[in-house]
């Protein structure tokens, strides 16, 4: 008759930081882990590879690494394009790419010493609300701020 390991098999899991699925028992030594109590035990049953972790297993990549290359083979130049700008590239990933890089630029202007707090938050906000254009927009707007603020000297 088995033993049910159920319980040892969830510490392990606990002991490990992994999933009851990856704790791997070896059938000839079944009698040694239903004897282990204590984490003790187990670990030096893991040490000798009585208990083993399973490695993660990870979907593969192989037919998507071969899809890449044959779409790198086709011609990507302005007479094989089918479609709106749109349907290459899409608005929200332009959006982001565009956000990410202002508010990057923003930052730095910031750390600069180049606008105060309160400046930088209301051209973080106008980033936000798609007011800013690109990097050069960005760069006369905070030119704009740097010398208003010196006028009012």
């Amino acid at each position: 008759m088995p033993v049910n390991l159920k319980a040892k098999k969830q510490l392990v899991a606990r002991m490990y930081k992994v999933g009851v699925n990856r704790v791997q028992f070896d059938s000839d030594h079944l009698d040694d882990i239903a004897d282990a109590i204590t984490r003790e035990n187990i670990r030096s049953l893991f040490s000798a590879n009585t208990i083993k972790i399973k490695p993660i297993t990870g979907a593969s990549r192989g037919r998507a690494k071969v899809k890449k290359i044959q779409k790198k083979k086709r011609g990507v130049k302005q007479g094989s394009k089918k479609g709106r700008k749109g349907a290459r590239v899409g608005k929200k990933e332009v959006y982001v790419t565009k956000v990410r890089a202002l508010r990057y630029r923003l930052k730095i202007a910031r750390d600069r010493k180049e606008i105060t707090n309160t400046e930088f938050w209301d051209l973080y906000k106008k980033i936000g609300g798609n007011t800013v254009r690109n990097i050069a927009h960005l760069r006369t707007l905070i030119e704009e701020i740097i010398s208003k603020r010196k006028g009012q000297k």
